[in-house]
C-alpha cells in the first residue's frame, strides 16, 4: 500500500496533467562515473579519457559522456518519482529530439527539470497510456547541458 497522499484507486496515469513540473535533486558527476561509464559502454574517446590531449582543446579538460549524463538523468528522474508513479511505470517508451547543448565536466552537479507535454490513452498497448515529458538537464549555474523529450508508458 502506498503511503503517498495520491489515491491508490487509480494508476498514476490518471493523476497526470499537461503542465505538471518536477525538479530532481542534484548529482555530481565524478571521475569514477566517467571511468566506469567508459568501461561499461566501451566508449574510450579521448574527449572523456585523455586529460593531456583535452587540456589544449576547446573544452580545456575532459568532458563527461553525453550518454552518461542522459543515464544519470534517468536515474535522477526515477529517484524523484512517488511510490505510485514508480509502481505505474510499464516501460520507457521513447526518446525524441535529444540534444547535448553544453559540456558536462567532472565535478559538475546536474539536476533534471521535467514538464508533462502530453498524455495519451493507448488502448492497444500494455498500460493505460503514454506521457510525454520535456526534459532539461541543468548544471548548478542553470546552464542546460541536455534537452530532449522522453515518453513513458504508464498504468
Amino acid at each position: 500500500m502506498s503511503s503517498d497522499a495520491e489515491s491508490d484507486a487509480d494508476g498514476f496515469f490518471e493523476t497526470v496533467s499537461v503542465g505538471d513540473r518536477t525538479v530532481t535533486q542534484g548529482r555530481t558527476i565524478t571521475e569514477a562515473d566517467v571511468t566506469n561509464f567508459a568501461g561499461v559502454s566501451g566508449d574510450f574517446n579521448h574527449l572523456h579519457t585523455d586529460g593531456a590531449r583535452m587540456a589544449d582543446s576547446t573544452f580545456g579538460e575532459r568532458i563527461a559522456h553525453g550518454m552518461l549524463v542522459l543515464s544519470a538523468a534517468t536515474g535522477l528522474i526515477w529517484q524523484s518519482r512517488s511510490v505510485l508513479e514508480r509502481e505505474s511505470v510499464v516501460a520507457f517508451y521513447g526518446l525524441d529530439d535529444l540534444r547535448f547543448t553544453a559540456p558536462t565536466f567532472i565535478g559538475d552537479t546536474i539536476h533534471v527539470e521535467r514538464e508533462v507535454l502530453e498524455t495519451e490513452r493507448t488502448p492497444d498497448a500494455p498500460g493505460t497510456g503514454t506521457v510525454r515529458y520535456r526534459v532539461d538537464v541543468r548544471k548548478d549555474d542553470e546552464t542546460t547541458v541536455l534537452s530532449c523529450e522522453m515518453t513513458s508508458l504508464l498504468d
